[in-house]
Protein backbone atom coordinates (compact mmCIF):
# COMPACT_ATOMS: atom_id res chain seq x y z
CA UNK A 1 0.00 0.00 0.00
CA UNK A 2 1.23 3.29 -0.77
CA UNK A 3 -0.13 6.70 0.30
CA UNK A 4 0.26 9.86 -1.03
CA UNK A 5 -0.64 12.69 1.23
CA UNK A 6 -0.84 16.57 -0.44
CA UNK A 7 -0.92 20.06 1.04
CA UNK A 8 -3.50 21.48 -1.37
CA UNK A 9 -2.12 25.16 -0.27
CA UNK A 10 1.76 25.05 -0.31
CA UNK A 11 1.67 21.82 -3.11
CA UNK A 12 3.81 19.79 -0.44
CA UNK A 13 3.53 16.14 -1.50
CA UNK A 14 4.61 13.01 0.33
CA UNK A 15 4.80 9.06 -0.85
CA UNK A 16 4.80 6.80 1.73
CA UNK A 17 4.95 3.43 1.54
CA UNK A 18 3.46 0.68 4.31
CA UNK A 19 4.01 -3.15 4.02
CA UNK A 20 1.59 -2.99 7.91
CA UNK A 21 0.08 -0.26 9.41
CA UNK A 22 1.80 -0.77 12.70
CA UNK A 23 3.73 2.51 12.54
CA UNK A 24 1.18 4.88 11.04
CA UNK A 25 0.62 6.74 14.20
CA UNK A 26 4.49 8.11 14.16
CA UNK A 27 4.50 7.91 10.33
CA UNK A 28 1.73 10.68 10.49
CA UNK A 29 2.09 12.88 13.38
CA UNK A 30 3.73 15.48 11.73
CA UNK A 31 0.55 15.63 9.55
CA UNK A 32 -1.30 16.59 12.49
CA UNK A 33 -0.27 19.36 13.78
CA UNK A 34 -0.87 21.41 10.10
CA UNK A 35 -3.42 23.48 9.77
CA UNK A 36 -3.80 23.43 6.07
CA UNK A 37 -6.63 21.39 4.40
CA UNK A 38 -5.02 17.62 3.08
CA UNK A 39 -5.64 15.25 0.94
CA UNK A 40 -5.54 11.67 0.80
CA UNK A 41 -4.92 9.26 -2.46
CA UNK A 42 -4.15 5.43 -1.54
CA UNK A 43 -3.06 3.60 -3.88
CA UNK A 44 -3.48 -0.62 -3.81
CA UNK A 45 -2.06 -1.99 -7.12
CA UNK A 46 -1.73 -6.17 -7.34
CA UNK A 47 -2.76 -6.19 -3.33
CA UNK A 48 -5.88 -6.72 -1.21
CA UNK A 49 -6.71 -4.29 1.54
CA UNK A 50 -8.95 -5.91 4.32
CA UNK A 51 -11.54 -3.92 5.64
CA UNK A 52 -9.97 -3.53 8.94
CA UNK A 53 -6.58 -1.77 7.56
CA UNK A 54 -8.72 0.51 5.86
CA UNK A 55 -10.88 1.13 8.77
CA UNK A 56 -7.55 1.89 10.58
CA UNK A 57 -6.46 4.23 8.32
CA UNK A 58 -9.48 5.88 7.96
CA UNK A 59 -10.02 6.75 11.62
CA UNK A 60 -6.91 7.65 11.81
CA UNK A 61 -6.97 10.19 8.96
CA UNK A 62 -10.30 11.23 10.30
CA UNK A 63 -8.29 12.70 13.92
CA UNK A 64 -6.57 14.70 10.84
CA UNK A 65 -6.95 17.59 8.62
CA UNK A 66 -7.71 15.25 5.52
CA UNK A 67 -10.35 16.94 3.58
CA UNK A 68 -10.19 14.16 1.08
CA UNK A 69 -9.39 10.09 0.84
CA UNK A 70 -9.60 7.90 -1.85
CA UNK A 71 -8.45 4.73 -3.05
CA UNK A 72 -6.84 3.68 -6.78
CA UNK A 73 -6.84 -0.03 -7.04
CA UNK A 74 -6.88 -2.91 -9.45
CA UNK A 75 -8.09 -4.98 -6.97
CA UNK A 76 -11.76 -5.24 -7.14
CA UNK A 77 -12.21 -6.34 -3.21
CA UNK A 78 -9.85 -3.76 -2.30
CA UNK A 79 -12.42 -1.38 -4.11
CA UNK A 80 -15.56 -2.85 -2.63
CA UNK A 81 -14.25 -2.45 0.29
CA UNK A 82 -13.39 0.66 0.36
CA UNK A 83 -16.95 1.61 -1.09
CA UNK A 84 -18.42 0.00 2.03
CA UNK A 85 -16.77 1.85 4.26
CA UNK A 86 -17.62 5.30 2.04
CA UNK A 87 -14.29 5.70 0.77
CA UNK A 88 -14.40 7.73 -2.49
CA UNK A 89 -12.69 3.83 -4.64
CA UNK A 90 -11.72 3.92 -8.60
CA UNK A 91 -11.00 0.95 -9.89
CA UNK A 92 -7.81 1.25 -12.67
CA UNK A 93 -6.02 -1.15 -14.44
CA UNK A 94 -2.55 -2.80 -13.19
CA UNK A 95 -0.99 0.20 -15.83
CA UNK A 96 -3.10 2.54 -15.36
CA UNK A 97 -2.86 2.49 -11.89
CA UNK A 98 1.09 2.66 -11.90
CA UNK A 99 0.80 5.55 -14.67
CA UNK A 100 -0.99 7.70 -12.03
CA UNK A 101 1.47 6.75 -9.27
CA UNK A 102 4.14 7.52 -11.17
CA UNK A 103 3.00 10.95 -12.15
CA UNK A 104 2.79 12.03 -8.73
CA UNK A 105 5.83 10.63 -7.89
CA UNK A 106 7.62 13.32 -10.40
CA UNK A 107 5.73 15.84 -8.98
CA UNK A 108 7.00 15.16 -5.15
CA UNK A 109 8.82 18.49 -3.91
CA UNK A 110 11.74 17.52 -1.72
CA UNK A 111 11.01 21.46 -0.20
CA UNK A 112 8.54 21.43 2.14
CA UNK A 113 7.17 25.00 3.48
CA UNK A 114 5.26 24.65 7.02
CA UNK A 115 3.33 27.37 8.50
CA UNK A 116 2.30 27.64 11.75
CA UNK A 117 3.58 27.06 15.50
CA UNK A 118 5.96 23.48 15.92
CA UNK A 119 4.93 22.97 19.49
CA UNK A 120 7.24 20.12 22.02
CA UNK A 121 6.33 16.73 20.90
CA UNK A 122 6.17 17.71 16.66
CA UNK A 123 8.29 15.94 14.63
CA UNK A 124 9.03 18.17 11.20
CA UNK A 125 10.97 16.50 8.38
CA UNK A 126 12.13 18.11 4.81
CA UNK A 127 14.27 15.96 1.92
CA UNK A 128 15.46 18.92 1.08
CA UNK A 129 15.06 22.54 2.04
CA UNK A 130 13.00 23.19 5.09
CA UNK A 131 11.02 26.59 5.66
CA UNK A 132 9.30 27.27 8.82
CA UNK A 133 7.04 30.49 9.22
CA UNK A 134 6.62 30.30 13.03
CA UNK A 135 8.18 29.13 16.02
CA UNK A 136 9.64 26.07 16.59
CA UNK A 137 9.10 25.29 20.66
CA UNK A 138 11.22 23.48 23.08
CA UNK A 139 10.64 19.67 22.84
CA UNK A 140 9.89 19.93 19.11
CA UNK A 141 12.40 18.43 16.15
CA UNK A 142 12.55 20.05 13.36
CA UNK A 143 15.19 17.92 10.50
CA UNK A 144 16.11 18.67 6.64
CA UNK A 145 18.74 16.76 4.14
CA UNK A 146 19.37 20.60 3.13
CA UNK A 147 19.08 24.45 4.84
CA UNK A 148 16.60 24.94 7.64
CA UNK A 149 14.49 28.33 7.77
CA UNK A 150 12.87 29.14 11.03
CA UNK A 151 11.13 32.84 10.01
CA UNK A 152 10.40 32.94 14.15
CA UNK A 153 12.33 31.76 17.45
CA UNK A 154 13.95 28.26 17.26
CA UNK A 155 13.92 27.02 20.72
CA UNK A 156 13.62 23.54 20.25
CA UNK A 157 16.30 20.94 18.34
CA UNK A 158 17.30 21.73 14.82
CA UNK A 159 18.97 19.07 12.16
CA UNK A 160 20.53 20.18 8.86
CA UNK A 161 22.27 18.80 6.60
CA UNK A 162 20.87 15.32 7.67
CA UNK A 163 22.24 13.30 4.85
CA UNK A 164 25.96 14.71 5.92
CA UNK A 165 26.30 17.55 4.17
CA UNK A 166 28.10 19.67 6.38
CA UNK A 167 27.60 22.62 4.23
CA UNK A 168 24.13 22.95 5.52
CA UNK A 169 22.95 25.99 7.31
CA UNK A 170 20.48 27.23 10.36
CA UNK A 171 18.99 30.17 10.32
CA UNK A 172 16.44 32.09 12.32
CA UNK A 173 14.53 35.23 13.25
CA UNK A 174 15.79 34.20 16.94
CA UNK A 175 17.99 31.60 17.41
CA UNK A 176 18.30 30.43 21.00
CA UNK A 177 17.59 26.31 20.18
CA UNK A 178 18.29 23.70 22.84
CA UNK A 179 20.24 21.93 20.44
CA UNK A 180 22.45 22.18 16.65
CA UNK A 181 22.93 19.53 14.48
CA UNK A 182 24.33 20.42 11.06
CA UNK A 183 25.96 17.15 9.26
CA UNK A 184 28.03 15.13 12.07
CA UNK A 185 28.75 18.47 14.12
CA UNK A 186 26.63 18.98 17.27
CA UNK A 187 26.45 21.80 19.59
CA UNK A 188 24.71 22.58 22.73
CA UNK A 189 22.37 25.69 22.43
CA UNK A 190 23.96 28.91 24.14
CA UNK A 191 23.00 29.52 28.02
CA UNK A 192 22.24 33.12 26.93
CA UNK A 193 19.11 34.32 24.93
CA UNK A 194 19.88 36.57 22.00
CA UNK A 195 20.36 40.08 23.42
CA UNK A 196 19.39 41.35 19.89
CA UNK A 197 16.41 40.74 17.98
CA UNK A 198 17.71 39.93 14.48
CA UNK A 199 18.63 36.97 12.32
CA UNK A 200 21.18 34.80 13.12
CA UNK A 201 22.39 32.04 10.65
CA UNK A 202 24.45 28.80 12.46
CA UNK A 203 27.05 27.14 9.80
CA UNK A 204 30.42 24.65 10.32
CA UNK A 205 33.71 26.39 10.10
CA UNK A 206 36.92 24.99 11.32
CA UNK A 207 35.03 21.71 11.94
CA UNK A 208 32.77 23.55 14.90
CA UNK A 209 29.11 25.42 14.78
CA UNK A 210 29.29 28.95 14.77
CA UNK A 211 26.46 31.43 15.12
CA UNK A 212 26.67 34.48 13.03
CA UNK A 213 24.19 37.59 12.04
CA UNK A 214 22.02 36.30 8.52
CA UNK A 215 23.01 39.06 6.47
CA UNK A 216 20.88 39.22 3.40
CA UNK A 217 22.52 40.77 0.35
CA UNK A 218 20.22 42.70 -1.77
CA UNK A 219 20.88 43.65 -5.50
CA UNK A 220 21.06 47.27 -6.47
Amino acid sequence: MKIVIQNLRSKYQEIIFFENLENIDETFKKFSSMKESLEAKIFAINESISSDQLLKVKNYFDKINICSLCIYSNNRETILTGKSLKIDSTFLKEKEAKHKLNFLDLKKKDDFLYEGTVRSGDRISSNGNLCIIGDVNPGAIVSAKKNIYVWGKLLGIAFAGRDGNNNASIASLYLNPLQLRIGDIVAIGPKDKPKNYYPEIAVIIKQSIIINPYIIETKN
